[in-house]
């Protein structure tokens, strides 16, 4: 096959499939959504039959530790169901010490709160959160602030975007709370899971897809000290030379 033949790669492509990945690894892909969302079905669903407080809560927290002992065994990265057993545990400590089986969800919504907020504000800002989060997956850690416009364009729409729909969620759970009972509170936020999420992930897919691709520091930092390695091999070559002429020439 001659040069003229041989199929070229699509740089737009290449950037897409880099985006989704680093997508997934960011935010735990399919897996890591439904283990964000069991804990919580149990908890609802347990909690719709008996209405008893201690034997939902203890089975949300029995299941969520559960899915960690699955990724140990499974050799795989547990960060993402630590991160849902902290939740469910302090959603649990909230329900038990108040007796209000409606306060196993507030830690979630007041987090969900302070997430939106804080990707409002550091946009604002001119440090885009999802920029913070991502920088580092794409190996081109804070470099988009100053010399890659394109892509701080893009982190601060997907900023945005994070923080307006994260915001919409909660403009529906917070009434909810105060107005509806545990059950009908419960199976609004698991219909609210995973639909804004993806919605989120997908307008972020979309503005980074279409930015400028990554300056790769690592890369950068590498190149340099493989260069520096030369020069000095270079001028150590250069010093045993001369020494080797100037003892000729004595």
């Amino acid at each position: 096959m001659t040069s003229l033949e041989k199929p070229t790669e699509d740089p737009q492509h290449n950037s897409r499939a880099v985006t989704e990945a680093a997508l997934f690894e960011a935010f735990g892909g399919v897996r890591g959504m439904v283990e964000t969302v069991v804990p919580g079905l149990f908890f609802v669903t347990i909690f719709t039959i008996n209405k008893n407080l201690h034997w939902s809560a203890i089975t949300a927290l029995a299941v969520s530790l559960l899915l960690v002992v699955v990724r140990l065994v499974m050799r795989d990265t547990v960060k993402h169901a630590f991160s849902g057993v902290f939740g469910v545990a302090f959603g649990v400590v909230f329900a038990m010490m108040t007796g209000n089986a409606k306060d196993f969800y507030l830690p979630g919504m007041l987090y969900t709160l302070g997430l939106a907020l804080a990707y409002i504000v550091t946009t604002l800002a001119g440090v885009p959160l999802i920029g913070l989060m991502l920088g580092p997956v794409f190996k081109e850690n804070l470099s988009w602030r100053t010399r890659n416009p394109g892509r701080k364009k893009a982190y601060t729409k997907a900023s945005w975007a994070w923080g307006l729909i994260l915001l919409a969620k909660c403009a529906i759970l917070f009434p909810l709370y105060w107005w509806a009972d545990t059950a009908q509170l419960g199976w609004v936020l698991i219909a609210l899971k995973i639909p804004p999420f993806l919605l989120a992930v997908w307008l972020t897919w979309v503005f980074l897809a279409k930015a400028p691709a990554p300056i790769d520091v690592f890369a950068e930092l590498e190149a340099e000290e493989k260069a520096e390695e030369e020069r000095q091999a270079v001028a150590a070559t250069d010093r045993e030379t001369s020494t080797a002429r100037h003892r000729r020439e004595s």
